[in-house]
């Protein structure tokens, strides 16, 4: 029990020290808030946890570039949103639940 505890505790932590990138845009906070986990109705994505990034089609699958690695995108987290406001590939991500949501890039 002390353990699980100590997890929450960790969670709630690593959550509340976390930032938002150098470069968010606070305007387009509400749109981050109203990304829902696919299935759920829990929010995936905050300016913490969501970044624009590269993206690409790798054989039947999307790929993010997360950290530096290019890392496969679970088909049960693509979200079906064409109101993309960034025009880039957004993934919602934290080392402890690896993507939560991804949002496919504008199509141009």
């Amino acid at each position: 029990m002390s353990r699980l505890a100590a997890a929450a505790g960790l969670m709630l932590w690593t959550a509340a020290d976390a930032q938002p990138p150098a470069n968010a845009d606070p305007a387009l906070a509400p749109w981050f808030r109203s990304l829902v986990q696919p299935g759920t109705s829990i929010s995936c994505c905050s300016l913490t946890d969501c970044r624009t990034t590269e993206s690409r089609v790798s054989g039947d699958h999307y790929e993010a570039l997360v950290g530096g690695d290019w890392v496969a995108v679970p088909p049960d987290r693509i979200l079906d949103r064409t109101d993309n406001p960034t025009g880039r590939a957004v993934v919602c991500w934290t080392p402890q639940r690896g993507i939560m949501c991804f949002v496919r890039p504008t199509e141009s």
